[in-house]
């Protein structure tokens, strides 16, 4: 197994993004190396993995268009604006402000998709009202990162459908076909993890106060008035978001339809001009376009993998040392799932590459589907929580530090590893041994 391409590939890649080269580069490297110590010839190698780019295509389209629309919303400023009464309706309570916090994160990934576009809108106004409050800083990282990530985890709608999405067209990828509307019958096992590790954090690990210093700070300014009252533009631009989600849990099931439906709704309505569209589109490949770019390198990468021969007598020696062993089996693919999935950082990136392995070696140990699903979904997940290179986690630490006072890696990157990805592994080991 040690001399095995595929598994060597692997090492190269978790090796390479350890070393913080960057992601795009590490999976090229790896997927030459890979092909190479197939004996694959260096073109045909390149070859093939540009080929098998194409996998990917619609998932990369719908973020980039997903992130027009994220662009536009935030334009209209209407995700600060809802923000803000939720925020007056609290009436300064430190616990329910984390937890509307992490409602307010949750609905940035379907009701209102703007992904982290939000927290540096939301949170540096924020911090006056915490410092005063005494809030440990670490549990509104939890709650950010709780919202950021869960919805699309658990949820087949906004950014879940594209998650849920990629599961399922890469596991029929490598020989086992399932309806992308089946992910989630399985995938709310994940999200109940995430909730139990969300409470744990709010009421348990960081109930007690904190004290920081009151240190000036600069924050954007949204683009709107900074005022609570919901004006013409901001219904225009609700009525645009909705449609979207409508149109994407319908029977047409199109989110590239539905984005491009809630654009086309702003520009009538006028909540964006017609002059706003190139700065959506900028704005959008901006904001997403570097996770499609790894999304598409990513299927590239899984071709290679297959073509290389090495995944059957990678699985055939992992069975053998394995003896069938469920528990043992699931435990081990959770692991390297995490090696793999903390050093990229993506939990979409990574799917092209796990299950290319996982799919026949859990079809060996006699894993069911839904445990098949489960497992490659949890081992995914694990790489936007803890991760110092997960936007779930970035997104957090620059809303939160604005003032200096938060560390990336003991404040975000530690506290969210702990309470989420601990019990997605417990769940996800447990889950797929018994479905």
């Amino acid at each position: 197994m040690l001399t095995n391409p595929v598994f060597l590939s692997v090492i190269i890649m978790i090796v390479l993004c350890l070393f913080k080269l960057n992601v795009l580069l590490s999976l090229l490297v790896a997927a030459l190396a890979g092909g190479m110590l197939a004996g694959m010839p260096l073109g045909a190698t390149m070859s093939t993995l540009i080929g098998g780019m194409g996998g990917n295509s619609s998932t990369a389209l719908s973020y980039i268009l997903l992130g027009a629309l994220a662009a536009a919303l935030h334009k209209t400023g209407i995700a600060s604006v809802l923000a803000r009464n939720i925020v007056q309706w609290i009436k300064g309570q430190g616990l329910i402000l984390v937890l509307v916090i992490a409602v307010v994160a949750s609905l940035s990934q379907n009701v209102i998709p703007v992904h982290i576009a939000f927290i540096p809108i939301l949170i540096p106004p924020l911090i006056g009202v915490m410092n005063a409050l005494k809030l440990d800083r670490r549990a509104v990282a939890s709650a950010l990162t709780f919202g950021l990530k869960a919805p699309y985890v658990a949820l087949p709608i906004g950014y879940g459908w594209i998650f849920h999405g990629i599961i399922s067209d890469q596991m029929a990828e490598n020989g086992m076909v399932v309806e992308q509307g089946r992910i989630w019958h399985v995938m709310w096992i994940l999200g109940v993890a995430m909730i139990v590790g969300l409470l744990i954090a709010v009421f348990v690990t960081y109930r007690k106060t904190r004290e920081y210093q009151d240190l000036e700070i600069a924050h954007a300014e949204p683009d709107d008035d900074g005022g609570t009252t919901m004006t013409r533009r901001h219904w225009v631009a609700l009525v645009g978001a909705l449609s979207a989600l409508a149109i994407q849990v319908s029977p047409l099931g199109s989110l590239h339809i539905g984005a491009l439906v809630g654009l086309a709704i702003m520009i009538v309505g006028r909540a964006i001009t017609w002059s706003d569209l190139d700065e959506m589109m900028n704005s959008g490949i901006g904001m997403m376009g570097f996770i499609a770019f790894v999304m598409l390198v990513a299927a590239g990468y899984g071709a290679v993998i297959r073509e290389t021969g090495g995944v059957q007598p990678l699985v055939e020696s992992a069975g053998g040392l394995l003896a069938g062993n469920q528990l043992m089996g699931a435990t081990i693919m959770i692991v390297v799932g995490l090696f793999i999935t903390m050093g990229i950082g993506t939990s979409f990136g990574t799917i092209p590459i796990i299950a290319a392995i996982y799919v026949p070696l859990a079809t060996t140990l006699g894993f069911s589907v839904p445990a098949t699903i489960l497992l490659i979904g949890t081992a995914a997940a694990l790489g936007d929580a803890g991760s110092p290179a997960s936007d779930s986690t970035l997104g957090p630490t620059a809303g939160l530090n604005v003032d200096g006072q938060h560390d990336h890696i003991w404040d975000t990157c530690v506290p969210t590893f702990l309470h989420f990805n601990i019990p997605l592994m417990i769940f996800g080991i447990i889950g797929a041994v018994l479905l």
